[in-house]
């Protein structure tokens, strides 16, 4: 039975003496002091299967550190379930057999009126019966304090500095290698992984808000929306956690095997291995994209509603506990069919439109709300498309598409020849035209940098924040 049960939300029950427990569901820690800390820490793994509906997977550590795989049922039935099972990071011994029987008890409860009642005779030296209501605390658990990274002024002359910039840095930082700073969309936070396994938050002058530890093998944080709230994400093999800032600890959510976090809209999509699907992201939970049309793919998530599309168009919103939404896309100027629809970012969605000369399409990018056009670029010769690349803002005033750049606030569109963006700060487009680095903004002139110009992150406060060897830098304005 218990490798039917989905693996997530991800529970821990750590037992710490007689009277001590911890249980984490989904990364958020509840207290337990109790004169029977099994008997509580069951009771409150019970009422969340019976929220779910199901039952759930849990690891009971001993303070030993001795753990047992159970699995709790939403009437207080508990699974001991046949494991090797050994104290952690010790080794079976001279070649006997590794099955040994759990301590933790078969347990029967009941619910009534939302209130748990235990009626168990526990047969173990480890178990009283008890008959008194557990006490738990669960409040979500508090950000442990942690030595602060070292920050400090510095001036940085390894590369030239981007247009606007002085080579001040008012603050740096080191960070874990083969990894990139966030900046939060509002310009307020600059987040980083640093070399001592830790993600760090700092305010837009340097000053730590907030730390806490990730595991070996943590990707770079990114900024997203969970729940309608902006989070700061970070993805694991196994596990994605977010912090929902004011100081709490992250929620952990566990990842199926063999999948894949990705952040192409406003809330993360894990696309799961094979043709399984995807899910998007709730609490502490994943819920399956349904009603996924034949021959379509999922683009992006944003919130619990996921965006699809088959080719050809058109596209779907998919939400779960909601019927299918079908979007059709409106027909630019002089679009005749569509060719194929070619990628979807937060709000948008590109197509190309055949229009009435042979092997010519329209590069169109449509709201993907109501499928109007919202910007329209220059015809162009299809195979001279191939290569384009889209990079839009991330507050969506602006965006490049290959050579064709994009203000969406009047809708107007501008070409830049042979142009292939690189990255976007504030209304700064970044990019190449095979020869030079340039810097433009749509309508403007582009201005020729020097080859190795340092390109930045983002703007937090009045910062430029940039990257060059494993080290952040906040440069100051000229």
């Amino acid at each position: 039975m218990a490798e039917k049960i989905p693996s997530w939300p991800k529970v821990t029950i750590r037992l710490y003496d007689d009277h001590n427990a911890e249980v984490k569901i989904a990364g958020r820690s509840h207290p337990v002091n109790h004169h029977d800390p099994r008997q509580a820490a069951i009771a409150l793994v019970t009422e969340r299967a019976a929220q779910l509906g199901r039952a759930m997977k849990a690891t009971a550590v001993e303070a030993d550190g001795t753990s047992w795989p159970l699995v709790i049922h939403p009437d207080g039935e508990v699974e001991a379930v046949a494991t090797d099972t050994r104290k952690r990071g010790g080794s079976s011994g001279g070649g006997g057999s590794s099955d040994q029987k759990p301590i933790w008890p078969i347990i029967v409860a009941f619910v009534m009126a939302g209130i748990l009642i235990f009626g168990t005779t526990l047969y173990l030296t480890v178990w009283r019966h008890r008959t008194d209501k557990p006490v738990v605390q669960t409040e979500p658990g508090k950000l442990p304090t942690l030595p602060e990274p070292s920050v400090g002024p510095d001036e940085f002359s390894d590369r030239p500095v981007p247009p606007g910039w002085s080579a001040k840095a008012d603050w740096s930082v080191d960070i874990a290698a083969n990894s990139e700073p966030a900046v939060s969309p509002d310009g307020t936070e600059v987040a980083v992984l640093t070399p001592d396994k830790k993600i760090a938050v700092f305010d837009s002058n340097g000053k730590v808000l907030w730390q806490d530890k990730v595991p070996t093998g943590a990707k770079s944080p990114v900024y997203t929306t969970i729940d309608s709230k902006t989070v700061l994400a970070v993805a694991s093999e196994d596990i994605l956690y977010y912090w929902p800032g004011g100081g709490t600890e992250a929620v952990e959510v566990e990842l199926p095997n063999s999948s894949d976090v990705q952040f192409f809209g406003t809330s993360p999509l894990i696309e799961l291995a094979g043709d399984a699907g995807a899910s998007v992201v709730s609490g502490s939970e994943l819920k399956a994209v349904p009603n996924q049309p034949r021959s379509s793919t999922v683009l992006l998530a944003q919130g619990t509603r996921a965006l699809m599309s088959r080719y050809a168009g058109p596209l779907y919103w998919s939400e779960p506990g909601k019927d299918l939404q079908k979007l059709n896309l409106k027909a630019p100027g002089g679009g005749k069919t569509i060719d194929h629809v070619v990628a979807a970012s937060p709000d948008f969605a590109l197509a190309f439109w055949h229009s009435a000369k042979a092997g010519e399409v329209i590069p169109t990018v449509h709201s993907t709300t109501t499928g109007a056009v919202a910007a329209t670029c220059r015809p162009a010769q299809e195979n001279s498309t191939e290569n384009w690349q889209w990079l839009p803002d991330p507050n969506r005033k602006i965006a490049a598409w290959g050579p064709c750049l994009i203000n969406f606030s009047n809708g107007r569109t501008f070409v830049s020849p042979s142009f292939q963006p690189l990255s976007i700060s504030g209304t700064t487009i970044y990019g190449t035209n095979g020869i030079n680095l340039l810097a433009i903004t749509p309508g403007g002139k582009p201005s020729t940098l020097a080859a190795d110009t340092a390109r930045p992150w983002g703007i937090a406060g009045g910062h430029a924040i940039i990257m060059h060897d494993s080290v952040v830098y906040a440069l100051a304005k000229k």
